[in-house]
């Protein structure tokens, strides 16, 4: 195929008004948001009490439910990096990744919104974080 020396008239008004029409070209932040705002929440419980990440699980999972979301992706860490000998002790540092889906089966308003607590692929955070996957309403 050869190479055209000169654009033609015609081809710098077909040029412009492509351009200008910009129907045909999609909207990839629009798409995105779409996407992402009715599929999976992700929030991380690094650095939060006990008591602190139950009301922060408490509080997001009924907003995540009101606003259709259908997963809660929840980073809890593992627990390796606590400076206590026996974590289940301390108000301060406890294993969240056991004591947050046993809060929320013991919670009956939080419970009955949610389908399945699982652990996520690897990628996703796997023994170091939750998967909650919520009821459609």
């Amino acid at each position: 195929m050869k190479k055209k020396d000169s654009l033609t008239k015609k081809d710098k008004q077909d040029w412009k008004n492509f351009l200008e029409d910009t129907s045909r070209v999609l909207d990839k932040d629009q798409n995105y948001q779409i996407k992402s705002s009715n599929r999976r929440f992700r929030f991380d419980l690094h650095g939060l009490t006990l008591d602190e990440a139950n009301e922060k699980v408490r509080e997001i999972v009924k907003s995540c439910s009101e606003k259709n979301f259908r997963e809660i992706l929840l980073i809890t860490g593992k627990g390796i990096h606590s400076n206590q000998e026996n974590v289940y002790r301390s108000s301060d540092f406890s294993k969240l990744k056991f004591s947050v889906p046993e809060f929320i089966n013991s919670d009956s308003e939080i419970s009955k919104l949610i389908l399945s607590i699982d652990n996520p692929s690897q990628k996703e955070g796997g023994e170091g974080a939750l998967l909650i996957k919520l009821r459609k309403l």
